[in-house]
Parts: C-alpha cells; sequence; structure tokens
C-alpha cells in the first residue's frame, strides 16, 4: 500500500529572498541535520541571465534503523538523488527528490515548493507532498514502511527550526533585506560575499518552518481568509491548501501525519463536492472518528453530506421550531461553559417521560429536535473557539438520572434511544468532549448494559459515572465545571431554567395521521409505532410467524379513542402476509396505519384458528402491555375490533357515535433466551436481564460501586 505525505501550507514572514539565503546556509553540513552527511554535484546548469538555476547532487543520509536490518541488507547509508531547479525571476524553488538505494524495493518521491504568498509579495510560503511504496524487502516490508513514516515525521517536525534559524542569524548580521531578482542585479546587491547565481541548492529530504501568524482570522460568514481553509467556496478550496497557522489557531495542535492527512482529504473532498466545502473543524472530526485513516473519513464523511442534502438538516435551525410540548416536557438545555470554555448542555433524563414524548411528537419530532439541538452546540462551538481565542469543536455533557427507574427501561423507548444513537455516531462524530453521568441508580447498569455495545468505542472512553453523591467530591463535577455553574438540582448555587419534565399527559398522544402530512419527508423511513383507525365491523389486523416453539411475542399499545377488543389468536395453518401496496395511495394509507385484515371470511373460528389470549376489552386513553409465550410453531394475529357497549350505555357516551376507534401500538418478536427470566410487561427495556454481563469498558469508577453508594428508587 502506498503511504502518502502532504504538508499543510507553511508561511514564513521573510521575502522569498531571505528565505533563499537562509536556506543557502544549510549547506555544505548542517549541525541541525545531522542525518544529511554529505553530496555530491552530479549536474549543475544556470542561465545566462542567472535567473535560472539548476543543481542535481547525490546525498548521503545517515538513516536511524535496527542494527539488524541495516546488519542484513548490508548498508550503513542510504543514497538520495536531489535536482533543485531555482528561479529567481519567478521566485520560485522546486525540489525534487528520489531514493537510489533500493529502488528496486522501496520506491520514494518527495516534490518540495517554495514561492512567493499570494497575498503578500514580502511573504514566502512553502509545500511539500512525499510518496512510499515498499515493493518488496526480504520479509521486513511492514517494519521498513512504519521506519521510513516515523522518521520521516520526526524529520518533518524538527526540519520547521532550521529556516528560522538561519534567517535570525542572516537578522542578526544585519541583513534584513535582499533585493529581489532583475536584469540589473549586481553582486553588490548580495549580502556577505554570496555569488550572484551561486545559491547551492541541495537539501536532503524535505524543510520547512515558520512563526505562527497572526492574520488568519474567521470572517463573519465562517470561511476562513486568505491564510487558511474553511468553509469557503469550492473554488477557493481548489486553488488553495489549508495553511498551518490557521491548523493551530482553529483545529489545534496536530502532528505532521494528522496535518497530511487533513489535507488529504480537504483536496479530496474539494475534487468530488460540488458547492459549499465543509469546514475543516468537521472534516478533522470526521478524521479522529476513523483515526485518521482518509479513506474511512471520506466514506463515512460522504454518507453524512448525503443525508444532510436529502433531509436538508442544514437548514434544520431555521425550519424547526419545537412545538410547545417539547419546550415543556423535554428536560435538556444548554448551561454556561465548562473550566476549558467548552459549551455544556444538561439532561434530566431521570425526569422525562420518554414513552410520553416518543408518542405525542414521534420519533421523528425527537430526532427533530435532537439534531437541531447538535446543530446550536455546533454553532456555539464556533463562538467558543472565537472567544476564548483556542479551539473549540466539541461541548460537555452531563446527564442526571436522579428518578430513572424500570419505567425508563422501556423496549420501544430503548429502540427509538438507539437509533438516535446511531445517527448522531454517523453524522456528528468527536462532538462530545466528555460525558459526565450523575446520580446514577441501581438500575443504570441494566440500561448501560444494552446502549453500550451500540456507542462508539472513542466514544464510551469519555463517559464518567458517578453513583448517589460521588459528583460532589473529588474528581467530580467542580472538576470540570466552575463551582459558581454547577446548577441547584445538583446542590450547586447556580439557577438552572432547564424544565423539570414530567409526565406527558395521554391526551396529548397523537397517531401517525396527526403526526406528519402524506408525502411528507421525513427523517425516520419507519416508525417504532404503527397506529390505526379501527371502522366497526372491520378489524385491524397483524400478521406474527413464530417458527420456533417458545418465542415470545410482546405487545403495546394506546387506545386514543372509542373502545376497543384486543385478541391473540393462533392459525391452525400458516399464512402469508398482506400483499405489498400496488399503488401511492395504498402505500400512504399503509403508512398511516389503514385497515389490515389478515383472516378470510371463510376462516371459522374453533376450526381455522383458536384463541391464545383471552379477549380484552380496553377503553379509551388506556394503555396496554402484554406477552404470550408461543407454545406451537406457526401464524399468530394481533387482532383489534370497534367494541360496541350495551345501547343504553351508548346513548350517553357521545364518542362512541362514529363507530369508530383508534389505536397506537408496537409489537415485537423476542427469542425465548432473550426473554427467560424477565419481566413481563414491556416496560422492561430487554428481555433476559439474568443472562446479560454487567461488565462494561466505560470508567473504572463507573458501574462497580452503584451498588453500594446508590441509594434505592
Amino acid at each position: 500500500m502506498v503511504q502518502k505525505y502532504t504538508s499543510p501550507v507553511r508561511v514564513y514572514k521573510y521575502s522569498f529572498e531571505i528565505v533563499m539565503a537562509a536556506y543557502q546556509r544549510r549547506f555544505p553540513t548542517c549541525k541541525m541535520i545531522p542525518i544529511f552527511l554529505g553530496s555530491d554535484i552530479l549536474s549543475e546548469y544556470e542561465s545566462d541571465d542567472g535567473a535560472v538555476h539548476i543543481v542535481e547532487r547525490r546525498c548521503r543520509l545517515n538513516v536511524e534503523a535496527p542494527y539488524l536490518l541495516k546488519k542484513i541488507v548490508g548498508v550503513e547509508f542510504i543514497y538520495f538523488i536531489q535536482k533543485n531547479t531555482l528561479n529567481r525571476r519567478e521566485r520560485t524553488l522546486k525540489i525534487e527528490a528520489h531514493n537510489e538505494s533500493f529502488s528496486s524495493r522501496v520506491i520514494i518521491n518527495e516534490h518540495c515548493f517554495y514561492s512567493v504568498h499570494p497575498d503578500n509579495p514580502e511573504w514566502t510560503v512553502f509545500e511539500q507532498d512525499a510518496s512510499l511504496d515498499v515493493k518488496s524487502f526480504l520479509g521486513f516490508e511492514n517494519m521498513v514502511e512504519k521506519i521510513c513514516m516515523k522518521k520521516y515525521g520526526e524529520n518533518i517536525k524538527k526540519g520547521k527550526e532550521i529556516i528560522l534559524y538561519y534567517v535570525n542569524e542572516l537578522n542578526n548580521e544585519g541583513v534584513t533585506h535582499i533585493p529581489s531578482w532583475s536584469e540589473t542585479h549586481t553582486e553588490e546587491n548580495l549580502p556577505n560575499g554570496m555569488v550572484k547565481g551561486k545559491i547551492a541548492l541541495n537539501s536532503p529530504t524535505h524543510s520547512a518552518t515558520e512563526e505562527l501568524t497572526e492574520d488568519c482570522q474567521l470572517l463573519d460568514n465562517g470561511e476562513v481568509g486568505a491564510c487558511g481553509g474553511g468553509g469557503g467556496s469550492s473554488k477557493d478550496n481548489e486553488v488553495r491548501n489549508v495553511d498551518e497557522d490557521y491548523i493551530q489557531r482553529f483545529l489545534g495542535d496536530l502532528n505532521p501525519m494528522q496535518e497530511s492527512r487533513l489535507v488529504q482529504l480537504r483536496k479530496w473532498i474539494s475534487e468530488t463536492l460540488k458547492g459549499k466545502m465543509p469546514h475543516d473543524a468537521i472534516l478533522l472530526r470526521f478524521l479522529r472518528a476513523r483515526d485518521f485513516n482518509v479513506e474511512k473519513a471520506h466514506e463515512m464523511l460522504a454518507r453524512s453530506l448525503s443525508w444532510r442534502k436529502q433531509h436538508q438538516v442544514d437548514k434544520i435551525l431555521k425550519t424547526w421550531s419545537p412545538p410547545d410540548l417539547l419546550l415543556q416536557y423535554f428536560s435538556g438545555g444548554w448551561h454556561y461553559l465548562d473550566r476549558d470554555g467548552r459549551p455544556v448542555y444538561i439532561l434530566r433524563l431521570g425526569n422525562m417521560d420518554v414513552k410520553g414524548l416518543l408518542k405525542a411528537v414521534g420519533e421523528e419530532g425527537l430526532l427533530r429536535h435532537v439534531l437541531s439541538l447538535i446543530e446550536d452546540g455546533l454553532r456555539r462551538t464556533e463562538e467558543a473557539t472565537k472567544a476564548t481565542g483556542k479551539p473549540i469543536g466539541a461541548w460537555t455533557f452531563i446527564v442526571d438520572l436522579e428518578g430513572l427507574s424500570m419505567r425508563h427501561l422501556w423496549r420501544p423507548g430503548v429502540k427509538a434511544l438507539l437509533r438516535v444513537i446511531e445517527v448522531v455516531e454517523d453524522n456528528y462524530p468527536e462532538t462530545m468532549a466528555r460525558l459526565l453521568i450523575v446520580r446514577a441508580p441501581r438500575v443504570f447498569p441494566v440500561l448501560w448494559t444494552l446502549i453500550s455495545p451500540f456507542i462508539d468505542e472513542n466514544t464510551r472512553q469519555k463517559f464518567m459515572i458517578y453513583g448517589g453523591y460521588d459528583y460532589l467530591g473529588k474528581g467530580g463535577l467542580a472538576d470540570y465545571i466552575d463551582p459558581v455553574y454547577i446548577p441547584d438540582f445538583l446542590n450547586g448555587e447556580c439557577y438552572c431554567s432547564i424544565p423539570e419534565g414530567g409526565l406527558v399527559p395521554k391526551m396529548l398522544y397523537k397517531s401517525l395521521e396527526d403526526l406528519y402530512e402524506p408525502g411528507e419527508r421525513r427523517l425516520c423511513s419507519d416508525n417504532i409505532y404503527k397506529s390505526a383507525t379501527v371502522v366497526k365491523g372491520t378489524p385491524h389486523e397483524v400478521l406474527v410467524n413464530i417458527e420456533e416453539k417458545d418465542q415470545v411475542i410482546t405487545w403495546d399499545f394506546d387506545v386514543l379513542r372509542g373502545d376497543l377488543v384486543f385478541s391473540l389468536l393462533r392459525c391452525r395453518r400458516p399464512i402469508s402476509l398482506p400483499k405489498e401496496p400496488t399503488s401511492v395511495v395504498e402505500a400512504v394509507e399503509a403508512a398511516i396505519g389503514g385497515n389490515n385484515i389478515i383472516l378470510d371470511k371463510s376462516m371459522v373460528s374453533g376450526v381455522d384458528y383458536s384463541k391464545a389470549e383471552s379477549p380484552l376489552v380496553c377503553k379509551a386513553g388506556e394503555s396496554i402491555q402484554g406477552t404470550h409465550v408461543a407454545r406451537m410453531a406457526g401464524s399468530y394475529i394481533l387482532q383489534w375490533k370497534y367494541h360496541s357497549p350495551p345501547h343504553s350505555i351508548t346513548s350517553k357516551q357521545h364518542h362512541h357515535h362514529h363507530h369508530k376507534a383508534k389505536v397506537m401500538y408496537y409489537h415485537e418478536l423476542l427469542n425465548s433466551r432473550d426473554f427467560r427470566g424477565s419481566m413481563t410487561s414491556l416496560q422492561s427495556c430487554q428481555s433476559g436481564f439474568s443472562s446479560l454481563s454487567l461488565s462494561t469498558s466505560c470508567s473504572n469508577r463507573s458501574l462497580k460501586s452503584l451498588n453500594s453508594s446508590c441509594p434505592s428508587r
């Protein structure tokens, strides 16, 4: 596999001529480059006017490598061929180098380029790229590749000091200005006896450094000025590379290889993306999520950009207005900054009725609300970067679990949570600096065991879990948040306006047709809950095929309007699923829960099917959960029928006169091994608690101490 390195643009705040004079002083030897042992001139050319000078040299390097490897290959030194082309008229220096030693086994190519800064003629910029391809090396291919890339990265980092060292040496000698080349140049123009046209150019493999500039500023529109990369137009991104000053100012400290991966990804995206480039901070987040593997990061980012475009996520802060119900019952909000200047988000999960919110605003509404909060968080990190003068690309997340109980461990709710986690992991990697879970109760290990496998390993390492009141001691919240900002409900002194949440009234529950318009573009392709309108005389039925005995059918439904009779039926012979919708109208009706009839009118109760559970009369407003262990394989049917009360009662209850009822339902089929030993109610989120391991890879303080440190709930 070919390894590549691409440097960011490096800016010297000195003229091209000063930089070239400093460059000349590195030869014939340089104490700052001990691996460069010398060189021999192979050829040299200078134009008649002295504007162009080309030198080709054979350079000898003492590459550090294991003694055994050197013994096996029988060499002490490595030879490189380097060609330097200086054009004083155009004020450019082009350096090309390749290895002579082992060229049949290892191919190393490097290109360096010095030129005048496009926006300031008194500055010089440096760009560099290299490639390494180990074809074969006596079985040591991986070792050679690692040694080469490691040493190359170290030399790049060290090389940043060299030019400035000699620039300062020139300044100390009084040389602060050298005129640019012209036809009338004479030797008197050159400092310290330098001969016109005789600047020796024999760099070994690479060189670059610069002092940090203070001119890289984010523009008000989120784009970056001339010396930086960022959210500029695609045209800007094609012709300009991201520079090192900008990386340090707005992205943080990166090693040379990480800088290279960022530049490579940026170039790749700019070549394939039409329209505005993602900000470099976004590219860096995706790189970190994939351990700086450019190919994997590009694949992940491309999927995310397509998802954002498809669902118009870039406009969500302008187009999404959370309903009043969410503002009242979603118990989360932003709360000042942490000690590092990051925004802080607090979620009082223990006080939140996830089940009620899911049934009142739908999975789509919850997901859009979460995405709007994350987009707002990204905006806040940009503001924090400008305010603090240092890169802020993530936030601190505090989750208060006071009040968490088994009612939160509810299968549909956890499934919805996992879907949200999946969307966030795929599209907003590395946006959370740390997650502090406080007041974790004894039931938390069960929840953590369920969701932790779906959380990226890098993210899991950021979790810190505190049971009981551990968060008040050493290593607690005060280590990350100034005590003056710790919320009052966490025994702090700061007033916090985050909603307290609470139970969502059932009267606010909505069916799918009330939540969505037909044909509306949705983030969720399907919903955990389905809804159906049940008309008198026409039942709504759901088919469940059991492939092996002892599988468990679970159900959870709410009667939104009217009264219903719920039955679980077992068929004596296999039944096929209903036909797929053949038209747009049928598809829309199916999506909003149109009547679904499975039992044929010719089928006779007691002959073709029987009751697996006794029928249950369900009143309007009731929530029903249940399970059934199927002792026999075959086809089972969940059935809801409109219930007509006695005539005397019907006349007094006006809500029955429409002869319609409405139900919102969820069902799932579990294997017996997943269900064995669990609670039989769907208020538990996972069957088979007794068979689940409570071990976790998160913080050491987390789950081991919960039984001893948490009060009983």
